[in-house]
């Protein structure tokens, strides 16, 4: 199949932006247009552009864009004045969230697990989470990951190792250390031996850590995955030294990697989780902290926030499980499309020499530096595909397509992609050649 994106060429009037939004703002700059429409994997612009979306807003959009089912649930609950905010009360929407998730969710896979609604946002569950591990423990510290992100808010930002990301902190980012991922210093240093020799060591300078927290796949890192064995070897490391293991699912989760859980395969019970992203399945704000019922210690109201009772977030994510997940058919058409993915990457690595990260459908290629990546990534775009980097260096290539894609046009969107990709780099060589 060939598609025909029809990227618009206009480039919208941006004055008003410039005038009153911050110059924070990130993704518009690399994708200068005003969207105004999506629908499935499509977005479109004001002037009739149409883009294949790669990006899903950086795995928010698992399910695609106004996915019907999801979009009806929404419409028939407001359309009968159904509450919309209701701080920690209880509804019907939560009721039916709650039952939803526990019977869909949690008991087929043997997990029993207690939520907590946190403010709507990945980084307020891990704010949570980090709260209450420090809590049940009585210790400080927190031992996080090499090229980890988990948020930008203070707590969240100390885990994360992005120097730029935390340099906007202003203050110091302490009660955190940094130990290397799996992989870090490649495939023959053993780094769970590492972090388990300097636990053991008391002269380490180490100190015992409330939590261990770790992304199964850095989503922002680079796409690095870790193996089965290192996390089950983690999770011993936690349990053995008296530390909560925390796995932030926040990118991860909601069937990015082929199951629900990203941890599902891994041979691990985190004691802690956290989700967000797609867990409302429209790109609703909407964040859970998930934990052991033991470990539910906290006082009535100790972490509260406003923005707890999101029922339209409630509304259309019991939609989507009951859509996605009520059997094992959409998981095991993620993990078909997961491998589809993953072999059409291997083939443009393998003609330029390069390699492939990631897991399912969380996956890219390391083209070797930020600039190209941004190269290949702006021409994509000029051929109506949105594509994003992620890695140290932003050298990864990142490939978030919606799990709900057809497989033609994901093929389609790769073949762009990969012609990106050879184009840029073949204009590397000859340049490096004369």
């Amino acid at each position: 199949m060939t598609i025909q994106p029809e990227p618009s060429k206009t480039i919208p009037d941006i004055t008003l932006y410039e005038r009153r939004e911050s110059r924070v703002r990130s993704y518009a700059r690399a994708m200068p247009r005003q969207f105004n429409r999506a629908e499935a994997v499509w977005m479109y612009d004001n002037k009739e552009g149409r883009y294949l979306d790669f990006l899903s807003g950086c795995s928010t959009l698992n399910y695609g864009h106004n996915h019907p089912v999801l979009k009806q649930a929404l419409i028939d609950y407001i359309s009968a004045d159904g509450i919309t905010h209701s701080l920690d009360l209880h509804t019907d929407a939560k009721a039916t969230f709650l039952r939803t998730f526990e019977n869909l969710i949690l008991k087929p896979r043997g997990l029993d697990y207690r939520l907590m609604f946190t403010g709507p946002t990945g980084t307020n569950a891990v704010e949570a989470a980090l709260k209450l591990a420090r809590k049940i423990t009585g210790r400080q510290n927190v031992i996080a990951f090499t090229n980890g992100f988990h948020g930008m808010t203070l707590g969240a930002l100390a885990c994360t190792g992005n120097a730029e990301k935390r340099g906007g902190a202003g203050i110091a980012l302490n009660h955190v250390s940094h130990e290397p991922y799996d992989g870090y210093y490649g495939p023959d240093i053993d780094t769970a031996a590492l972090l388990e020799q300097r636990l053991s060591d008391p002269s380490s300078g180490l100190d015992s850590p409330a939590a261990i927290l770790v992304e199964t796949v850095q989503g922002e890192g680079g796409l690095n995955a870790a193996s089965k064995g290192w996390l089950q070897r983690i999770a011993a490391i936690a349990k053995a030294h008296g530390a909560l293991l925390i796995v932030d699912d926040i990118q991860a989760g909601c069937g990015r990697t082929g199951t629900f859980f990203s941890f599902e395969d891994m041979g691990i019970k985190p004691d802690i989780v956290t989700l967000a992203k797609s867990l409302s399945g429209m790109g609703l704000p909407f964040a859970l902290t998930l934990f052991h019922p033991a470990l539910d210690q906290w006082e009535p109201g100790e972490h509260n926030g406003t923005f707890r009772g999101n029922n339209h977030a409630f509304v259309t994510a019991t939609a989507a499980l009951r859509h996605f997940w009520a059997d094992d058919r959409f998981q095991a058409d993620i993990r078909r499309r997961g491998d589809l993915l993953a072999k059409q990457l291997e083939r443009m690595a393998e003609r330029n020499e390069l390699t492939t990260r990631g897991r399912g459908m969380m996956r890219g290629i390391d083209v070797g530096s930020g600039d190209i990546a941004s190269q290949i990534t702006k021409r994509a775009f000029n051929r109506g595909v949105i594509i994003e980097t992620s890695g140290p260096h932003d050298e990864i290539v990142k490939v978030l397509a919606p799990l709900t894609i057809d497989d033609d046009v994901l093929a389609a969107g790769l073949d762009i992609l990969g012609d990106c990709i050879d184009s840029v780099l073949a204009t590397h060589l000859t340049v490096a050649a004369e």
